[in-house]
């Protein structure tokens, strides 16, 4: 998810908080923006907030190594 992506998946994101339960398929992902990081993270707020549930599966490895490098891991705990 790069910077150009962003504006089309917080929509998709907002729309499926609408509709119910959210479950993300990220073993695709091959590029991630720290605004990305930081957009899910919002989404998954946003989601409890109204009692949605909100998972991230199967997160590839440069998903996962974003999170790391940016010291994330803590909030995306529960999400993956």
């Amino acid at each position: 998810m790069d910077l150009d992506a962003l504006e089309g998946v917080r929509e998709t994101l907002i729309e499926a908080c609408d509709i119910g339960a959210v479950s993300i398929d990220a073993g695709a992902v091959e590029r991630v923006a720290t605004n990305g990081l930081f957009l899910l993270l919002s989404a998954a707020e946003s989601a409890r907030a109204h009692a949605v549930s909100f998972a991230i599966h199967n997160p590839s490895s440069v998903l996962l190594a974003a999170i790391d490098r940016l010291g994330l891991a803590e909030r995306f705990k529960g999400l993956i």
